[in-house]
C-alpha cells in the first residue's frame, strides 16, 4: 500500500503568518496555486489559506487585504497526516474531515501536502471518486 509520501506533492511553500493576505495571494499566482500551508516564524504549520478565503474572509467582508495577515485565517488545529501514513487512511482523513488537501509532516516538519488530484494522479477511479464525494458531501 502506497503511503502519504508517495502520494504527495513535495517542495511546498509556505505563506508566512506574517505575512498580508495580499502577499499571499501574490504567492499563490506566482505558484499557480489555489491553496498555501500557512507557518509560523517556527516554520511550524499553523493551518491553509485558500483563495476562498481570501474572497470570503477578506474581500466580502470589506477587510484590507493589506492589514490582514495571512495568521489571522487560521482557524484552529490544522488536520495533517505523517509521511508514513498509508493511503488508506489519507483518503479517509480526507473524507472524514471533508478537506480537499492533506498537509503531510515528517515529525512536526510540512513536508508536502496530498491534493485530490495527487490522489486522482496515483490511485485508481474508485479511490478518487470516493474522496471526491465525501468531501462534496454537507
Amino acid at each position: 500500500m502506497a503511503t502519504a509520501r508517495e502520494l504527495m506533492t513535495e517542495g511546498v511553500q509556505c505563506v508566512r503568518s506574517s505575512d498580508s493576505v495580499v502577499e499571499a495571494a501574490k504567492l499563490m499566482k506566482q505558484l499557480s496555486v489555489g491553496a498555501l500551508p500557512i507557518c509560523g516564524e517556527d516554520n511550524r504549520l499553523k493551518g491553509i489559506l485558500t483563495d476562498r478565503d481570501i474572497v470570503v474572509k477578506v474581500l466580502a467582508e470589506n477587510k484590507d487585504p493589506i492589514g490582514v495577515k495571512a495568521g489571522e485565517l487560521a482557524e484552529g488545529t490544522p488536520i495533517t497526516v505523517q509521511a508514513s501514513t498509508d493511503a488508506d487512511e489519507v483518503l479517509n482523513v480526507m473524507a472524514v474531515h471533508q478537506i480537499r488537501r492533506v498537509p503531510v509532516l515528517d515529525g512536526d516538519q510540512l513536508v508536502g501536502i496530498v491534493a485530490q488530484a495527487d490522489v486522482a494522479v496515483a490511485l485508481g477511479n474508485a479511490d478518487t471518486g470516493g474522496v471526491v464525494e465525501a468531501v462534496s458531501t454537507d
